[in-house]
């Protein structure tokens, strides 16, 4: 078997990838004539559970859900506390919060 020169691996490997982004690409395409009818059953499962918002974290109470939390939900221990959880200091606070300052 011959050996194939760096080049003619790079631009395989180049066109093999160009391939999977090309089916990716056929999959959302045919994946987002479903989305009205999903994006309806999520909506009637949110009304059915009273469901309140995404919930993305689930360690504290203002992390969880940050559009009912207050301003002083991570400091609750004292007005000095250092975050002790990751995920606060991923999650900026709410836009209302922001504008509200």
């Amino acid at each position: 078997m011959p050996t194939l020169r760096k080049s003619t691996l790079f631009f395989l490997l180049v066109a093999l990838n160009l391939l999977v982004l090309a089916a990716l690409s056929l999959h959302a395409e045919v994946r987002s004539g479903q989305l009205p009818a999903q994006r309806a059953a999520s909506r009637a499962l949110v009304r059915q559970l009273k469901l309140s918002d995404l919930c993305l974290f689930t360690e504290a109470r203002y992390t969880r859900h940050p559009a009912m939390a207050d301003r002083h939900a991570p400091f609750q221990d004292h007005p000095l506390a250092l975050e002790h959880f990751p995920s606060g200091s991923l999650v900026s606070p709410p836009a209302l919060r922001r504008e509200a300052k």
